[in-house]
């Protein structure tokens, strides 16, 4: 038996890959399948079948893509509807892979169909589950993405207070949880960076599964949640249904462009210029009315948060060589309309005499003078749960994934100081409005990190564990 999970950082998402005497399955595949197609064909396995816990919201994923490349057969749990050919098991169905057993356990609560799968050995001992995002380490999944008709978030919460005590705490507490996310994933609030432990230990220390009753539990999960990102209902949406194939993505967005034929293509397209550089080296030099995140950081969840149209042409400036990891990381959240890079990246655009911006970047040191000798707007645009635990006195907070909310307030006249807590997001935000007209937007480097380490005031810390609720 071998079961290898496959993480992606920058999703938080992990996908499975399990094989025995000759048999392999895959758990919540992503949109790219060529990497479980090759680990079986070095094993000389057969993919058999395609497990998905949920409709995922988060990602768009490759199971149908993977069923037409291996002939392996998808399953979704109880309650499940598809567009595509697919098999919906019943709660208990099992399924057989070499020597191992699946057994499908319909957890509802996350969404209605959640499932989680229990893995038992060829000696009939209970492994582990794969829980998708029903319970995740040190969380569980937030319940208010499948409300319908009269169906409430509470509702949603109690489903999974039961799924969890019914199904999952009676299991042995040597048995291991892999989840389909980790830290940094919008599916919970508070999941630790880790990406599996045994299910005992996560009943000494997840909050979730230590509630009492079932009221302090709904109370617990729903309390602090944030509105999802506006890219969730439409990835699931694309899950229930079908995708092009991401080699058709690549034929159309694979297209080198010269700098003229850049810069015509996006006067006539409106395609979105989007660059992935490092925060501080796009700063220092950009096409005008381009925005940068970050390929180095959460790239695809920003991409997912800040661009509203899942059809929006968009066109690439890149650093050398990553244009292909850029479109395969904007097509695992179902952006799949990009048109052309930029080729030979920025500098063939200086070298071409084009027009360039920048954004100042300062210091927290520089900040600290400007912020005691004169009375300035500051910007704190981290999550809500991170400004609650302890921010600057005179700070305003503008959380990044509102951006889109808040930027009516802006002035496009005044100066703005902008941090986050490292850098990543607030060049991202200094981008944006600086495409929508701001021309004064000053970035602090090192973001709430370095400025720290100054004389500024700063609130009270609280404990991240009572305000993150994110």
């Amino acid at each position: 038996m071998k079961i290898e999970q496959i993480y992606t950082g920058c999703l938080a998402e992990a996908a499975y890959y399990i094989e025995s005497n000759g048999e392999a399955a895959i758990i919540d595949p992503l949109r790219e399948v060529s990497t479980y197609l090759k680990k079986a064909e070095k094993a000389g396995a057969v993919i058999k079948y395609i497990f998905e816990t949920h409709f995922h919201a988060d990602f768009v994923s490759g199971h149908v893509d993977l069923a037409e490349k291996s002939g392996a057969e998808i399953i979704y749990g109880p309650t499940a509807k598809t567009e595509f050919k697919s098999h919906i098991a019943k709660d208990g169905e099992q399924f057989k892979i070499g020597k191992v057993t699946i057994t499908a356990l319909h957890t509802p609560g996350h969404t209605l169909e959640s499932t989680t799968y229990l893995l038992t050995d060829e000696n009939g001992k209970d492994h582990c589950i794969f829980s998708g995002d029903t319970l995740f380490i040190g969380d569980v999944g937030r319940p208010d993405l499948a409300q319908k008709g009269n169906l409430t978030m509470e509702d949603l919460a109690g489903m999974l207070y039961d799924s969890l005590n019914d199904k999952i705490k009676p299991l042995a507490n040597d048995v291991i949880v892999y989840p389909a996310h980790g830290a940094g994933s919008a599916c919970g609030k508070s999941m630790s960076k880790e990406t599996f432990d045994t299910l005992g230990h996560q009943k000494e220390v997840n909050y979730a599964l230590k509630a009492e009753t079932k009221e302090q539990f709904i109370a617990e999960v729903t309390d602090g949640i944030l509105p999802p990102p506006q890219y969730f209902a439409k990835n699931a949406a694309i899950n229930k249904g079908g995708v092009e194939s991401i080699e058709e993505v690549y034929e159309k967005g694979l297209n080198a462009l010269t700098p003229q034929a850049f810069e015509d293509t996006a006067n006539q397209t409106g395609a979105i210029m989007l660059d992935t550089r490092d925060p501080q080296v796009f700063a220092k030099g950009f096409i005008p009315n381009s925005i940068n995140i970050g390929l180095n950081g959460q790239f695809a969840p920003w991409v997912g948060a800040l661009i509203t149209d899942l059809q929006q042409p968009i066109l690439l400036i890149t650093d050398e060589g990553k244009e292909e990891e850029t479109i395969t990381r904007l097509t695992r959240v179902g952006y799949d309309s990009t048109i052309g890079y930029l080729d030979g990246g920025f500098e063939r655009w200086t070298d071409a005499g084009k027009e360039i911006d920048t954004i100042e970047s300062i210091s927290a040191e520089v900040f600290e003078t400007i912020a005691n000798d004169s009375e300035i707007i500051a910007l704190d645009v981290r999550k809500p749960g991170e400004y609650e635990s302890e921010h600057l006195e005179f700070t305003l907070s503008r959380p990044l994934d509102f951006i889109n909310e808040w930027t009516g307030e802006i002035n496009p006249k005044s100066t703005y100081y902008i941090h986050c807590a490292g850098g990543y997001r607030s060049m991202i935000a200094a981008s944006i409005l600086k495409s929508r007209g701001v021309e004064n937007v000053i970035d602090i480097a090192g973001g709430y990190g370095a400025i720290k380490n100054t004389g500024l005031k700063r609130t009270d810390f609280a404990c991240p564990s009572k305000a993150m609720k994110v």
